[in-house]
């Protein structure tokens, strides 16, 4: 579902977005839209981080079977 939305900024910001609109064949709300996207997604990749230590952690058991053990310094 489509909604309308006003947007109010600089002059000079306007006809830039106007000019590039017109250089990519891209509509203005096809712009807007677009960064929104990038907004979003940015969101759910910050979201889907993972803690530094999990992180270090992450591909640690790449290839080993569920029964292996890793053996220590004995």
């Amino acid at each position: 579902m489509n909604a309308r939305v006003t947007l109010n900024m600089e002059k000079h910001l306007i006809e830039s977005a106007k000019e590039y609109s017109a250089r990519t064949g891209k509509s203005l709300s096809r712009l807007v839209a677009d960064f929104f996207e990038l907004i979003r997604h940015e969101h759910l990749e910050q979201a889907s981080q993972l803690p530094p230590t999990v992180q270090s952690l992450k591909g640690a058991l790449k290839g080993r079977g569920a029964d292996a053990t890793v053996s220590g310094s004995d």
